[in-house]
Protein backbone atom coordinates (compact mmCIF):
# COMPACT_ATOMS: atom_id res chain seq x y z
CA UNK A 1 0.00 0.00 0.00
CA UNK A 2 1.48 3.31 -0.88
CA UNK A 3 1.11 6.57 1.51
CA UNK A 4 -1.04 8.06 -1.22
CA UNK A 5 -3.30 5.51 -0.92
CA UNK A 6 -3.23 5.23 2.79
CA UNK A 7 -4.10 9.08 3.05
CA UNK A 8 -6.85 8.61 0.30
CA UNK A 9 -8.74 5.85 2.65
CA UNK A 10 -8.49 7.26 5.68
CA UNK A 11 -10.25 10.87 4.29
CA UNK A 12 -13.24 9.60 5.23
CA UNK A 13 -12.69 8.47 8.67
CA UNK A 14 -12.11 10.27 12.13
CA UNK A 15 -8.77 10.91 13.36
CA UNK A 16 -7.54 8.17 15.20
CA UNK A 17 -6.15 9.03 18.38
CA UNK A 18 -2.66 8.92 18.86
CA UNK A 19 -0.57 5.76 19.92
CA UNK A 20 0.19 5.56 23.46
CA UNK A 21 3.70 5.99 24.02
CA UNK A 22 5.73 3.04 24.42
CA UNK A 23 6.83 0.93 27.59
CA UNK A 24 10.17 1.99 29.59
CA UNK A 25 12.38 -1.02 30.53
CA UNK A 26 10.52 -1.56 34.11
CA UNK A 27 7.62 -4.52 32.77
CA UNK A 28 10.34 -6.42 30.69
CA UNK A 29 13.01 -6.23 33.15
CA UNK A 30 10.62 -7.68 35.84
CA UNK A 31 9.64 -10.08 33.38
CA UNK A 32 13.12 -11.11 33.03
CA UNK A 33 13.94 -11.13 36.93
CA UNK A 34 10.97 -13.61 37.15
CA UNK A 35 12.11 -15.78 34.47
CA UNK A 36 15.93 -15.84 36.18
CA UNK A 37 13.86 -17.02 39.60
CA UNK A 38 12.13 -20.02 37.64
CA UNK A 39 15.35 -21.10 36.09
CA UNK A 40 17.46 -21.08 39.67
CA UNK A 41 14.05 -23.00 40.64
CA UNK A 42 14.51 -25.18 37.44
CA UNK A 43 18.47 -25.61 38.30
CA UNK A 44 18.08 -26.43 42.26
CA UNK A 45 15.15 -28.98 41.32
CA UNK A 46 17.10 -30.75 38.32
CA UNK A 47 21.06 -30.08 38.74
CA UNK A 48 21.61 -31.22 35.44
CA UNK A 49 20.11 -28.57 33.99
CA UNK A 50 22.48 -24.94 34.15
CA UNK A 51 20.81 -21.89 34.50
CA UNK A 52 21.46 -20.08 31.69
CA UNK A 53 19.80 -22.99 29.46
CA UNK A 54 17.35 -22.98 31.80
CA UNK A 55 16.53 -19.24 31.08
CA UNK A 56 16.69 -19.28 27.16
CA UNK A 57 14.18 -21.96 27.02
CA UNK A 58 11.88 -20.38 29.73
CA UNK A 59 12.74 -17.21 27.79
CA UNK A 60 11.48 -18.87 24.36
CA UNK A 61 8.28 -20.17 26.22
CA UNK A 62 7.39 -16.76 27.32
CA UNK A 63 7.39 -15.56 23.68
CA UNK A 64 4.98 -17.91 22.16
CA UNK A 65 2.67 -18.93 25.55
CA UNK A 66 -1.00 -17.64 24.86
CA UNK A 67 -0.88 -15.51 28.08
CA UNK A 68 2.78 -13.76 27.62
CA UNK A 69 2.87 -13.64 24.25
CA UNK A 70 1.28 -10.31 23.08
CA UNK A 71 3.29 -8.48 26.45
CA UNK A 72 6.91 -10.39 25.53
CA UNK A 73 6.05 -8.68 22.08
CA UNK A 74 4.54 -5.14 23.39
CA UNK A 75 5.26 -3.03 26.57
CA UNK A 76 7.58 -5.77 27.80
CA UNK A 77 9.70 -5.93 24.26
CA UNK A 78 12.26 -2.34 26.00
CA UNK A 79 13.06 -4.25 29.08
CA UNK A 80 13.73 -7.58 27.39
CA UNK A 81 15.76 -5.75 25.48
CA UNK A 82 17.90 -3.62 27.17
CA UNK A 83 18.83 -7.24 29.04
CA UNK A 84 19.56 -8.80 25.68
CA UNK A 85 22.03 -6.19 24.81
CA UNK A 86 23.42 -4.24 27.92
CA UNK A 87 23.09 -6.93 30.94
CA UNK A 88 25.09 -9.26 28.81
CA UNK A 89 28.31 -7.25 28.42
CA UNK A 90 27.79 -6.44 32.08
CA UNK A 91 28.11 -10.16 32.81
CA UNK A 92 31.03 -10.56 30.33
CA UNK A 93 33.10 -7.87 32.29
CA UNK A 94 32.52 -9.34 35.72
CA UNK A 95 33.70 -12.62 33.98
CA UNK A 96 36.68 -10.90 34.20
CA UNK A 97 37.22 -11.47 37.94
CA UNK A 98 37.33 -15.21 37.26
CA UNK A 99 40.65 -14.49 35.89
CA UNK A 100 44.33 -13.77 37.15
CA UNK A 101 47.58 -13.77 35.23
CA UNK A 102 49.58 -14.99 38.11
CA UNK A 103 47.59 -18.03 37.20
CA UNK A 104 48.01 -18.06 33.65
CA UNK A 105 51.59 -17.89 33.61
CA UNK A 106 51.74 -20.70 36.31
CA UNK A 107 50.55 -23.02 33.83
CA UNK A 108 53.64 -22.97 31.98
CA UNK A 109 54.23 -22.56 28.25
CA UNK A 110 53.56 -26.10 26.72
CA UNK A 111 49.98 -26.03 28.45
CA UNK A 112 49.69 -22.44 26.97
CA UNK A 113 50.95 -23.94 23.73
CA UNK A 114 48.73 -26.83 24.05
CA UNK A 115 45.55 -24.72 24.89
CA UNK A 116 45.80 -21.70 22.20
CA UNK A 117 46.14 -25.46 19.32
CA UNK A 118 43.36 -26.36 20.90
CA UNK A 119 40.84 -23.36 20.87
CA UNK A 120 42.76 -22.55 17.04
CA UNK A 121 41.49 -26.24 15.97
CA UNK A 122 38.62 -26.04 17.57
CA UNK A 123 37.11 -22.52 16.36
CA UNK A 124 38.33 -23.13 12.58
CA UNK A 125 37.01 -26.23 12.25
CA UNK A 126 33.43 -25.75 13.68
CA UNK A 127 32.97 -22.59 11.69
CA UNK A 128 34.13 -24.11 8.71
CA UNK A 129 31.56 -27.10 8.89
CA UNK A 130 29.04 -25.03 10.01
CA UNK A 131 29.08 -22.71 6.76
CA UNK A 132 29.64 -25.76 4.86
CA UNK A 133 26.21 -27.39 6.43
CA UNK A 134 24.89 -24.13 5.21
CA UNK A 135 23.73 -22.68 8.81
CA UNK A 136 21.95 -19.21 8.04
CA UNK A 137 23.40 -15.76 9.33
CA UNK A 138 26.39 -15.67 12.41
CA UNK A 139 25.26 -18.92 14.07
CA UNK A 140 28.34 -21.15 12.35
CA UNK A 141 31.03 -18.08 13.97
CA UNK A 142 28.93 -17.74 17.33
CA UNK A 143 28.73 -21.94 17.90
CA UNK A 144 32.45 -21.97 16.74
CA UNK A 145 33.34 -19.02 19.25
CA UNK A 146 31.06 -20.50 22.05
CA UNK A 147 32.73 -24.08 21.64
CA UNK A 148 36.53 -22.39 21.34
CA UNK A 149 36.48 -19.53 24.10
CA UNK A 150 33.77 -19.93 27.02
CA UNK A 151 30.20 -20.97 25.93
CA UNK A 152 27.32 -18.48 26.65
CA UNK A 153 29.59 -15.11 27.61
CA UNK A 154 31.66 -15.46 24.61
CA UNK A 155 28.89 -15.62 22.03
CA UNK A 156 27.47 -12.67 24.16
CA UNK A 157 30.73 -10.63 23.51
CA UNK A 158 31.61 -11.51 20.13
CA UNK A 159 27.20 -10.87 18.73
CA UNK A 160 27.42 -7.37 20.40
CA UNK A 161 30.20 -6.63 18.30
CA UNK A 162 28.70 -7.95 15.37
CA UNK A 163 25.35 -6.97 16.19
CA UNK A 164 23.96 -9.89 15.41
CA UNK A 165 20.60 -11.51 14.45
CA UNK A 166 18.79 -12.77 17.74
CA UNK A 167 17.75 -16.19 16.79
CA UNK A 168 21.60 -16.47 15.52
CA UNK A 169 22.31 -15.76 18.98
CA UNK A 170 19.77 -17.66 20.83
CA UNK A 171 20.07 -20.53 18.82
CA UNK A 172 23.93 -20.68 19.09
CA UNK A 173 23.84 -20.35 23.47
CA UNK A 174 21.03 -23.00 23.58
CA UNK A 175 23.54 -25.76 21.58
CA UNK A 176 26.71 -24.74 23.28
CA UNK A 177 25.02 -25.12 26.87
CA UNK A 178 23.32 -28.02 25.96
CA UNK A 179 26.82 -29.83 24.76
CA UNK A 180 28.43 -28.18 27.68
CA UNK A 181 26.07 -30.23 29.92
CA UNK A 182 26.37 -33.36 27.83
CA UNK A 183 30.12 -33.26 28.73
CA UNK A 184 28.99 -33.30 32.32
CA UNK A 185 27.76 -36.63 32.47
CA UNK A 186 30.28 -38.82 29.50
CA UNK A 187 33.59 -36.87 30.17
CA UNK A 188 33.92 -38.61 34.01
CA UNK A 189 33.12 -41.83 32.20
CA UNK A 190 35.67 -41.67 30.42
CA UNK A 191 38.36 -40.76 32.82
CA UNK A 192 39.36 -44.02 33.20
CA UNK A 193 39.26 -46.14 29.83
CA UNK A 194 41.10 -43.35 28.38
CA UNK A 195 43.92 -44.00 31.02
CA UNK A 196 43.93 -40.37 32.15
CA UNK A 197 45.71 -39.39 35.78
CA UNK A 198 43.76 -36.95 37.68
CA UNK A 199 45.76 -33.99 36.80
CA UNK A 200 45.52 -34.98 33.28
CA UNK A 201 42.10 -35.18 33.19
CA UNK A 202 41.57 -32.24 35.24
CA UNK A 203 43.50 -30.85 31.55
CA UNK A 204 41.09 -32.20 29.13
CA UNK A 205 38.39 -31.09 31.12
CA UNK A 206 39.58 -27.28 31.20
CA UNK A 207 40.70 -27.30 27.09
CA UNK A 208 37.61 -29.24 26.18
CA UNK A 209 34.28 -27.82 28.19
CA UNK A 210 32.34 -24.80 27.16
CA UNK A 211 31.71 -23.02 30.24
CA UNK A 212 33.55 -22.67 33.67
CA UNK A 213 29.95 -23.98 36.14
CA UNK A 214 29.99 -27.07 33.50
CA UNK A 215 34.30 -27.42 33.66
CA UNK A 216 33.91 -27.36 37.57
CA UNK A 217 30.86 -29.48 37.50
CA UNK A 218 33.10 -32.03 35.36
CA UNK A 219 36.42 -31.53 37.03
CA UNK A 220 35.16 -32.01 40.63
CA UNK A 221 34.48 -35.71 40.05
CA UNK A 222 37.94 -36.59 39.68
CA UNK A 223 39.15 -34.31 43.02
CA UNK A 224 40.75 -31.57 43.80
CA UNK A 225 44.02 -31.77 41.85
CA UNK A 226 41.95 -32.21 38.67
CA UNK A 227 39.36 -29.41 39.59
CA UNK A 228 42.72 -27.05 39.94
CA UNK A 229 44.08 -27.75 36.70
CA UNK A 230 40.56 -27.61 34.66
CA UNK A 231 40.44 -24.19 36.25
CA UNK A 232 43.50 -23.06 35.30
CA UNK A 233 43.24 -24.49 31.72
CA UNK A 234 39.77 -22.93 31.28
CA UNK A 235 40.76 -19.88 32.81
CA UNK A 236 42.82 -19.52 30.15
CA UNK A 237 40.59 -20.01 27.34
CA UNK A 238 38.88 -16.97 28.65
CA UNK A 239 41.60 -14.94 28.36
CA UNK A 240 41.24 -15.35 24.75
CA UNK A 241 38.23 -13.59 24.52
CA UNK A 242 39.84 -10.16 24.22
CA UNK A 243 41.66 -10.74 21.62
CA UNK A 244 39.05 -12.54 20.04
CA UNK A 245 36.65 -9.87 20.27
CA UNK A 246 39.29 -7.24 18.95
CA UNK A 247 39.89 -9.53 16.00
CA UNK A 248 36.66 -9.22 14.84
CA UNK A 249 36.40 -5.31 15.49
CA UNK A 250 39.35 -4.60 13.39
CA UNK A 251 37.96 -7.65 10.50
CA UNK A 252 34.90 -5.46 11.03
CA UNK A 253 36.37 -2.16 10.18
CA UNK A 254 38.87 -3.07 7.60
CA UNK A 255 35.46 -4.21 5.79
CA UNK A 256 32.88 -1.25 6.54
CA UNK A 257 30.41 -3.65 8.24
CA UNK A 258 30.17 -1.05 11.39
CA UNK A 259 27.64 1.88 10.78
CA UNK A 260 29.89 4.89 11.68
CA UNK A 261 30.08 5.98 15.53
CA UNK A 262 30.46 9.49 16.31
CA UNK A 263 34.16 9.71 16.15
CA UNK A 264 33.69 7.54 12.55
CA UNK A 265 34.87 4.27 13.10
CA UNK A 266 33.89 1.96 16.13
CA UNK A 267 36.63 1.20 18.69
CA UNK A 268 39.21 -0.87 18.30
CA UNK A 269 38.17 -2.64 21.64
CA UNK A 270 35.20 -2.12 23.14
CA UNK A 271 34.43 -0.74 26.14
CA UNK A 272 32.83 -4.02 27.92
CA UNK A 273 35.92 -5.61 26.68
CA UNK A 274 38.12 -2.94 27.98
CA UNK A 275 35.89 -3.42 31.17
CA UNK A 276 36.89 -7.47 31.09
CA UNK A 277 40.58 -6.49 31.02
CA UNK A 278 40.20 -4.42 33.59
CA UNK A 279 38.41 -7.15 35.95
CA UNK A 280 41.09 -9.46 35.03
CA UNK A 281 44.25 -6.50 36.04
CA UNK A 282 42.12 -6.16 39.73
CA UNK A 283 41.48 -9.86 40.50
CA UNK A 284 45.37 -10.30 39.64
CA UNK A 285 46.26 -7.81 42.46
CA UNK A 286 45.07 -10.19 44.93
CA UNK A 287 43.38 -6.89 47.12
CA UNK A 288 39.53 -8.59 46.63
CA UNK A 289 38.74 -10.63 49.21
CA UNK A 290 36.70 -14.19 48.47
CA UNK A 291 33.29 -13.19 49.60
CA UNK A 292 33.54 -10.41 47.74
CA UNK A 293 34.94 -12.51 44.94
CA UNK A 294 32.26 -15.09 45.36
CA UNK A 295 29.54 -12.29 44.90
CA UNK A 296 30.68 -10.70 41.71
CA UNK A 297 29.87 -14.77 40.35
CA UNK A 298 26.73 -14.84 41.88
CA UNK A 299 26.33 -11.28 40.11
CA UNK A 300 28.22 -12.60 37.03
CA UNK A 301 25.41 -15.42 36.45
CA UNK A 302 22.43 -13.44 36.82
CA UNK A 303 23.04 -10.86 34.40
CA UNK A 304 24.05 -13.45 31.67
CA UNK A 305 21.11 -15.80 32.67
CA UNK A 306 18.71 -12.63 32.31
CA UNK A 307 20.44 -11.16 29.00
CA UNK A 308 19.61 -15.05 28.11
CA UNK A 309 16.01 -14.59 28.96
CA UNK A 310 16.04 -12.00 27.00
CA UNK A 311 17.23 -13.07 23.87
CA UNK A 312 15.03 -16.51 24.04
CA UNK A 313 12.02 -13.77 24.17
CA UNK A 314 13.14 -12.41 20.83
CA UNK A 315 13.11 -16.30 19.46
CA UNK A 316 10.69 -17.08 16.20
CA UNK A 317 10.25 -21.06 16.72
CA UNK A 318 9.44 -22.03 13.42
CA UNK A 319 12.19 -20.71 11.64
CA UNK A 320 14.44 -22.33 13.96
CA UNK A 321 13.17 -25.34 12.82
CA UNK A 322 14.96 -24.63 9.75
CA UNK A 323 17.95 -25.81 10.23
CA UNK A 324 17.12 -27.93 13.51
CA UNK A 325 19.01 -30.60 12.20
CA UNK A 326 22.33 -29.03 10.83
CA UNK A 327 22.99 -27.53 14.10
CA UNK A 328 22.54 -30.59 15.80
CA UNK A 329 25.02 -32.01 13.35
CA UNK A 330 26.73 -29.23 14.22
CA UNK A 331 26.90 -29.17 17.63
CA UNK A 332 27.69 -32.91 18.24
CA UNK A 333 30.75 -32.93 15.45
CA UNK A 334 32.13 -29.97 16.99
CA UNK A 335 31.50 -31.50 20.34
CA UNK A 336 33.83 -34.48 19.70
CA UNK A 337 36.25 -32.41 17.87
CA UNK A 338 37.04 -30.39 21.04
CA UNK A 339 37.34 -33.46 23.16
CA UNK A 340 39.56 -35.44 20.68
CA UNK A 341 41.70 -32.01 19.92
CA UNK A 342 42.08 -31.47 23.60
CA UNK A 343 42.65 -34.99 24.65
CA UNK A 344 45.41 -35.50 21.97
CA UNK A 345 46.79 -32.19 23.27
CA UNK A 346 46.90 -33.57 26.82
CA UNK A 347 48.44 -36.51 25.81
CA UNK A 348 51.60 -34.34 23.99
CA UNK A 349 52.04 -31.95 26.92
CA UNK A 350 52.30 -35.16 29.76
Amino acid sequence: MTLAGSRTRSAGRPAERPAAAPAGPGPGLLLAAAGVGAAWLVHWAVPAVPVLTAAVVLGIAAAHGPWLRTRVRGRCRPGLTLAAKRLMRLGVVLLGLKLSLTDVLGLGWTTVAMVLAVVAATFWGTWWLGRRLGLPGDQPLLIATGYAICGASAIGAVSSVRDSDDEDVVTSVALVTLCGTLAIAVLPLLHGPLGLTDPEFGRWVGAGVHDVGQVVATAQTAGSAALGEAVLVKLMRVALLAPLVAGFVVAARRRGHHAPTAAGRPPLVPLFVLGFLAMVVLRSTGLLPGPVLAAAGTAQELLLATALFGLGSAVHLPSLTRTGLRVAALGLTAWVLIAAASYAGVQLTA
